[in-house]
């Protein structure tokens, strides 16, 4: 496994960008609930953040994409608005145990893994 984060280092309503092995993922706290997704926008394959660590709007309600600002669920990744409306972020899946958020290593080789 590869340890991403504590728990204790996302606070709610906020995002953190990772890039592990050349692979980018990000994940989201939203009401104590932890999301990780791949950084990568379902429209035109770019990274989407505006800046280090910026995933959300202005409201921390939603993933905001940086290229066309398309708004994604943060619990579900779905596009609600913009040119990938319908479509959904990719999930990572991860493992929580003693307040750390990892990867397993097989998961970040995956060719489809971004």
């Amino acid at each position: 496994m590869v340890k991403l984060f504590g728990t204790h280092e996302l606070k709610d309503d906020c995002a953190k960008g990772f890039e592990i092995e050349g692979k980018r993922l990000f994940a989201v706290r939203k009401k104590g609930e932890i999301h990780l997704y791949w950084n990568r926008c379902p429209h035109l394959g770019t990274p989407l953040e505006w800046e280090e660590d910026k995933f959300l709007d202005g409201d921390n309600a939603l993933i905001q994409c940086a290229t066309h600002g398309a708004l994604f669920q943060i619990d579900s990744g779905k596009c609600l608005v913009g040119p990938c409306r319908g479509k959904h972020l990719q999930p990572v899946p991860f493992e929580l145990a003693d307040g750390v958020v990892s990867v397993a290593e097989a998961v970040l080789k995956r060719p489809s893994a971004i």
